[in-house]
């Protein structure tokens, strides 16, 4: 039983608090309401990342992030009526106000074999790993072990758990050893193939390798990440922006270790000792459309950096998705010896004993 009480929330709530009470709840979604629980708006995980793309701190109001204007209705009417507003409105809960616009129900529309998404997660496991020799001079980098299991398998992990089940792994370097070890996938209850490369194609130019083009948004993800995002919500997302892609972005913090200077013309306006800027970088992590495919040049090297700057080029509608749960880029020892430490804090559902 969902319980909609659990998933309301004052106005004054923060971002921060109002992120952990979606994440904690199986519903994605959240209510806002004043004293008199009279509904003020409604929130979901993307309005909380568009949030913080604009800059907005943690601690802010979730009434600066809300849907001002959500769909509702007044109670009384069937619950067959509710159903159809779900369905033709497509969307996936309702709120039910009386005539004092407090809330007294929430509709969700039910999930009865949506558990299983048919969407495709490509997963690049083809790098060489030159900067964590001499552990990759037998072993593949996504095959390296963290918590006793290869960090391929840990991004496998969580994708199923999210109800994903078709992989396209792309190999190369060390190909056997990847292929030997999950085989078809049968194992794990999923279907895995692959895409092999002959020579180095980037992080892109292996789609143009795929047999069968997706018909549904897929997935394209780096093979030595680890990462806690909520890989539904970043579909959901891809969706509501109708992007033609989705790009993961992360925070990425650094200071300028001098003074930096203002001027104008001759005269020297201000100083800032050893200013910190904040911006977002790649984090490795795609949705696509299968109609960016055809801007993939065939047998030649090309990064998803190009794919989107061609996207951009043609006028493509694209969207940067804010990572905002655990992530880690596993590119330098030490940042896999950083991993190794933090593996049993964040993922101890993934430790073999």
């Amino acid at each position: 039983m969902k319980k909609w009480q659990d998933i309301l929330v004052p106005a004054s709530t923060s971002i921060f608090n109002t992120m952990d009470i979606i994440d904690k709840s199986t519903l994605q979604f959240a209510v806002v309401i004043n004293e008199k629980k009279q509904l003020l708006g409604t929130v979901t995980d993307g309005d909380i990342r568009r949030g913080i793309l604009k800059g907005l701190n943690l601690d802010t109001s979730i009434s600066e992030v809300m849907n001002t204007s959500p769909l509702y209705e007044i109670e009384g009417k069937r619950h067959s009526y509710y159903r159809k507003v779900l369905r033709t409105k497509k969307i996936k809960q309702l709120p039910v106000v009386n005539t004092e616009r407090q809330i007294i129900d929430i509709i969700f529309i039910e999930d009865k074999g949506e558990y299983k998404k048919s969407n495709p997660v490509v997963l690049m496991a083809g790098g060489l790993g030159t900067r964590l020799q001499p552990l990759t001079n037998e072993t593949p980098k996504p095959m390296l072990k963290l918590g006793g299991k290869p960090i391929l398998e840990t991004i496998i992990d969580g994708f199923k758990d999210a109800g994903f089940y078709n992989f396209i792994i792309t190999v190369n370097y060390k190909k056997e050893v990847i292929k030997e070890y999950f085989g078809d996938g049968s194992s794990m209850g999923i279907n895995i193939t692959y895409v092999e490369e002959s020579k180095r194609l980037g992080t892109a130019g292996a789609l143009s390798l795929l047999e069968k083009k997706p018909e549904l948004p897929f997935f394209v993800m780096n093979g030595d990440l680890l990462t806690k995002i909520n890989y539904e919500q970043l579909l959901n997302f891809h969706k509501e922006m109708d992007s033609f892609g989705t790009m993961c972005v992360r925070e990425f913090e650094y200071q300028i270790p001098y003074g930096v200077i203002e001027t104008e013309n001759h005269k020297l306006l201000s100083i800032e000792e050893k200013p910190t800027h904040r911006t977002f970088v790649n984090a490795g992590i795609y949705v696509l459309n299968h109609e960016v495919l055809k801007y993939v040049p065939s047998d030649t090297f090309f990064d998803m950096p190009d794919l989107f700057k061609t996207l951009l080029s043609n006028n493509h509608e694209t969207s940067a998705f804010p990572v905002r749960e655990y992530w880690m880029d596993i590119g330098r020892m030490a940042d896999f010896e950083k991993a190794n430490g933090e593996f049993i804090e964040y993922f101890p559902e993934g430790v073999n004993r």
